[in-house]
């Protein structure tokens, strides 16, 4: 049986209680987020930068919790940080050693295929591990069509966001539950929703790029049936380690692991055992790995620095706001998982999916909840939340983490992007009726 990690509720230790202005860190950490890309995209780009902003927005909370003795909501952040990051780090480093060789012709029905399997693979090697994976082999692949836009748009849709609801490898927001002790094989649950969604807009899709093929002229038509190579994978091994991620996270928990050892659940072995094993795991796939197959996929450690550049100030800014709703989040008049779908993917969209999740997350366990919660949360409103991070992370680029990554790749290959507004123009269009008609029968 799998066991929920044993990370005990913040809201067991509630010592301290931070005044409503220390919330302030964490709305300026994500407005940073969400604005300085757009207004100072040079100087956002230096990790270094970023990581000057986190410390400014998470100091002072870190500060203000140090002063007030409240060290076990510390030490508990700290673990998530580290267990967050190690996470994304190993399916980061073992899908960048995995390469899709060669140029199929880029007919709708193939373009399908592209995504179907993006969508499957995201929930098992996380939406960004999928994303870097595919995007350049769909973008060669497409690269002597002349409309292009909408098929790295909907690839951003469905790779990089809905289609990792599955696991809690798929998104970060999951595995944040997870580590609040969502039981590992509990996002199975959202299957259908998951289903639905994906096959709709599959769907749209295919009918929007039949049209778009059929508009492409001779010239483009006769250069895509030339350039066609068959497709090749190299770094299969690579699949392994990913199975051993996926088995790390399910069983490696601290009660597994006290359990199976005899040892205390607030052991080293017990409460690191499973982050031990993912840094083994990233550092075993890239050194098994051959250099040149991450050289192919033009690996760089630059994505996961920015990660964690950025999460370190989000996970010490965002402790005020999660102590306010453990106290404070039943005032909030949410009382419907319509609602927690909604509000989470409304601000997901526009912030960031990740702490987004947990401060609803946070809000719903504050709620009376009956004998079938889940990690002391109602389950409708832990699928509310869950469905709305995930699915309209993919609203705008700052939404997910892949989506601004899908971007800067495709316009390094001479696709011109939508501007933010643009993009959201298309969600609009595309994602928005989709998720109401879903959240619609699948909510209450």
């Amino acid at each position: 049986m799998v066991l929920p990690p044993v990370i005990p509720p913040l809201s067991s230790h509630p010592t301290f209680v931070p005044a409503i202005g220390w919330v302030a860190p964490f709305v300026v950490m994500l407005l940073s987020i969400a604005l300085l890309p757009l207004f100072v995209p040079k100087w956002w780009h230096s990790n270094l930068n970023r990581l000057k902003v986190a410390i400014l927005c998470g100091l002072p909370v870190f500060v203000i919790f140090a002063i007030n003795g409240d060290w076990h909501t510390i030490s508990h952040t700290a673990h998530e940080y580290v267990s967050f990051l190690l996470l994304l780090g190993a399916l980061y480093t073992v899908s960048a050693g995995v390469v899709l060789r060669g140029d199929l012709k880029a007919t709708p029905i193939v373009n399908v295929a592209f995504l179907l399997v993006g969508a499957l693979l995201a929930s098992f090697m996380g939406t960004t591990g999928a994303a870097m994976l595919l995007i350049r082999p769909l973008v060669k692949t497409n690269s002597e069509r002349e409309f292009r836009v909408h098929t790295i748009i909907f690839f951003i849709f469905i790779v990089c966001n809905i289609g990792g609801c599955l696991t809690p490898l798929g998104d970060p927001p999951l595995f944040l539950g997870y580590l609040r002790g969502v039981p590992f094989t509990w996002t199975f649950t959202l299957f259908m929703p998951w289903l639905v969604t994906n096959l709709i807009l599959l769907i749209i899709y295919f009918l929007v790029d039949t049209v778009m093929w059929k508009r492409e002229d001779h010239y483009h038509k006769f250069h895509e049936r030339i350039e066609v190579k068959p497709l090749r994978i190299v770094g299969l091994s690579n699949f392994l380690w990913i199975g051993l991620i996926v088995l790390g996270v399910a069983y490696l928990t601290s009660s597994n692991l006290a359990h199976t050892y005899g040892i205390r659940e607030d052991s080293f072995i017990a409460l690191w055992g499973r982050d031990l094993a993912l840094l083994l795991i990233g550092i075993g796939s890239f050194t098994s790995t051959p250099s040149d197959y991450r050289r192919a996929n033009d690996f760089t450690w630059h994505p996961i620095l920015e990660v964690g550049a950025l999460f370190i100030g989000i996970f010490m800014s965002m402790m005020a706001a999660i102590r306010l709703l453990e106290v404070h989040g039943g005032e909030l008049g949410i009382d419907s998982a319509t609602g927690f779908f909604w509000i989470t993917g409304g601000l997901s969209a526009l912030l960031d999916n990740a702490p987004t999740y947990v401060v609803f997350f946070e809000t719903a366990r504050s709620l009376p909840v009956g004998p079938d919660a889940v990690a002391g949360v109602d389950p409708a409103f832990l699928t509310g939340i869950s469905l709305g991070a995930v699915f309209l992370g993919a609203m705008t680029y700052i939404g997910n983490a892949p989506n601004f990554m899908v971007k800067a790749i495709a316009e390094e290959n001479k696709v011109k992007m939508p501007s933010f507004f643009g993009y959201l123009g298309y969600s609009c269009v595309f994602l928005i009726p989709v998720f109401w008609a879903v959240s619609s029968y699948y909510l209450d």
